[in-house]
């Protein structure tokens, strides 16, 4: 229900009626390889769907933090994962936060963020703070929903990620999750 009040409050912020599968959750974590990552920052973690997958996964010696830009979601997510690192924070703000945990660069950056609901300069400015924030060789994973790849904002961000991106792979569509989606992994 948070999912659709938050919505219908800011629907740019949210972007999905309802949090991500835990089998879109698992896909994503598991196409990351967490256990050999040492530095792993999470944007756009709504409810903590990812980020519970993210804590069972990474390794202890790890840095691991979430950035999530709605107040109501950063609550939500720390109720959920009360062992986690979440701030009320923009995906801009990645180096800050890196800066914070004495990290120059990471080297795996998992988002949740609605990108089929940002306009160009918003995917551009993001995309260019993913990429300068990660690490040569590092891996920027993310969802995408069914819904958005068929209109010109999802479309325009499977180009950028093409372009800026040496390796961008796409997963199988999961049909459990509501709506549909996939990850997009890529690496710099």
């Amino acid at each position: 229900m948070i999912f659709l009040s938050q919505l219908f409050k800011s629907p740019i912020e949210t972007g999905a009626i309802a949090p991500t599968s835990e089998k879109l959750s698992k896909l994503i974590v598991e196409m990351a390889n967490l256990g050999e990552k040492k530095c792993v920052v999470e944007l756009g973690p709504g409810t903590g769907v990812f980020t519970k997958e993210i804590m069972k996964h990474i390794p202890k010696k790890s840095e691991f933090f979430s950035l999530e830009i709605n107040d109501e979601f950063v609550k939500e997510t720390k109720l959920n994962n009360p062992d986690a690192t979440v701030y009320h924070a923009s995906a801009k703000e990645i180096k800050k936060y890196l800066n914070k945990h004495n990290q120059d660069k990471s080297d795996c950056i998992i988002s949740g963020l609605p990108w089929g609901a940002f306009a160009e300069d918003i995917q551009v400015d993001l995309l260019n703070e993913i990429y300068d924030s990660l690490e040569s060789g590092g891996e920027f994973l993310t969802i995408a929903l069914l819904q958005g790849l068929m209109f010109p904002p999802g479309r325009r961000f499977k180009k950028a990620i093409s372009s800026k991106f040496k390796t961008v792979e796409r997963s199988k569509i999961v049909w459990s999750n509501l709506p549909p989606g996939l990850v997009y992994y890529c690496v710099k």
